[in-house]
């Protein structure tokens, strides 16, 4: 971790994670696609529950974080037993908080339906769907803990193990559930559920074969508040992205409602698009967090600035190509997964408009992964906040407001890029900052 060529180790981290991340994503894809063959409600009902997942995936990412970087830190120290009790109190916490939006959401169903923007005819749908997405939720939350105190660990390998055999269970279940059984939209919550567990058994793996050296007993579970607050604190950020993602999602699907479930439908399909072809920055940019961490904690600072600007050049010089192709196959690609005039026509302009903030989404994203990975909770928690919510709801509303279903198709594009520009001052600030260190010609 500190002597490697950061180049090098970004990419052995990262190309795990981006296949892992690609079939999670198409996971996530085939549900829209399998349900989409039912009815243009039942495809709006994927992007009302989406929102639901990114509450599960609020509190899966604020403890795997807050424990990845940690544990990282700790090991770059070599503090062994401290990365046990991130480790087992991250994971065991993370259980918990499965169970706990488990009961709350049974026992809440319309309502939470109704606030995440279901309408009249695609609540039905919803509500099914739902159910096994809560009934997943422990699976989901300790899931995204193990994997990224595996990459946190230099082990991505195992985590691209565990989420691409969970990711292909599901495209057969998936297959096997709605086309050969025709059980629906229940079928697709169903195969989604089964995949989620086996998916956490995998990861769980490595822990229980001795291969890592963080450890899951409950004899390293602590009640110590500094640990807890160190966990939640560096992944705050984490918590601030997903929650507000869930926020965002609820309002970008209350405003499509007014338009139809063919407008639900159409955003939520190039929502699952946008974030599936972004999955190949984000895995370089996960690639580059425990680099980040570890050298950070190392003290070899220079090999930080290093790894962050390569990470930077890659992934946007990735995104232009996809956006490019995405941009010119735009309603190809929504059209998959719903054959429907209406949505192709409101998904085609949402997805070009998209194609074009496209290119800076590493900006953002990276400038959260930066501080979030070296413990400097504020700023990570402030930036992870803007394109997930503090930028992105109120331009939502704005151009909702102003230029009507046109302006909602917009609106996510342009947040990007107000987002991206408030992100460059708290980087540059923050890279000229960094001391010189004896390290610094190994770096490239």
């Amino acid at each position: 971790m500190t002597e490697t060529p950061v180049s090098k180790l970004i990419l052995s981290l990262g190309i795990p994670t981006i296949i892992s991340m690609l079939v999670t994503s198409i996971y996530n894809m085939a549900d829209t696609y399998f349900v989409g063959t039912i009815s243009t409600s039942a495809s709006g009902a994927t992007g009302i529950v989406f929102g639901l997942m990114a509450i599960l995936q609020a509190f899966g990412f604020m403890f795997g974080h807050g424990a990845g970087s940690n544990i990282a830190r700790q090991l770059g120290d070599r503090n062994v037993n401290a990365a046990h009790e991130y480790a087992s109190t991250s994971f065991w916490s993370s259980i918990l908080a499965g169970l706990l939006v488990l009961i709350l959401g049974l026992a809440c169903m319309d309502p939470l339906m109704r606030m995440l923007g279901s309408t009249d005819t695609i609540l039905p749908y919803a509500r099914t769907y739902a159910f096994y997405i809560l009934l997943a939720g422990p699976a989901m939350t300790s899931s995204c803990v193990m994997n990224n105190i595996l990459r946190y660990e230099g082990k991505a390998v195992f985590a691209m193990f565990g989420l691409t055999a969970g990711g292909l269970l599901n495209i057969l279940g998936d297959y096997i559930f709605v086309d050969l059984l025709h059980m629906g939209i229940g079928g697709a919550g169903l195969s989604t559920t089964l995949s989620e567990y086996i998916s956490m058994f995998i990861l769980l793996l490595p822990y229980l074969q001795g291969k890592t050296q963080s450890k899951f007993n409950m004899k390293y579970f602590t009640r110590r508040f500094s640990v807890f607050r160190n966990i939640i604190s560096t992944g705050l950020p984490s918590l601030a992205r997903q929650g507000l993602n869930s926020a965002s999602t609820m309002i970008l699907n209350v405003c499509a409602g007014g338009y139809g479930d063919a407008a639900v439908a159409a955003i939520s399909i190039v929502t699952r698009i946008v974030n599936f072809l972004f999955c190949v920055a984000i895995g370089i940019g996960q690639g580059f967090q425990p680099v980040s961490a570890f050298n950070y904690g190392a003290k070899k600072y220079q090999r930080v600035k290093a790894g962050f600007l390569f990470a930077l050049k890659l992934g946007t010089a990735l995104m232009i190509i996809l956006s490019i192709l995405s941009f010119v196959q735009a309603e190809t690609f929504v059209a998959f997964f719903r054959d429907d005039p209406e949505v192709t026509k409101i998904g085609a302009a949402a997805m070009r408009y998209q194609c074009i903030s496209l290119v800076l989404m590493p900006i953002s994203m990276y400038g959260n992964m930066l501080f979030q990975s070296i413990g400097k909770s504020a700023a990570a928690t402030f930036l992870a906040a803007l394109r997930s919510g503090l930028v992105l709801i109120p331009t939502v509303l704005l151009m909702n407001w102003i230029l009507g279903l046109y302006g909602l198709e917009m609106a996510q594009s342009v947040s990007e890029i107000l987002s991206a520009l408030i992100t460059v001052p708290f980087l540059v600030i923050f890279l000229r900052s960094l001391p010189a260190d004896v390290s610094a010609e190994k770096a490239s």
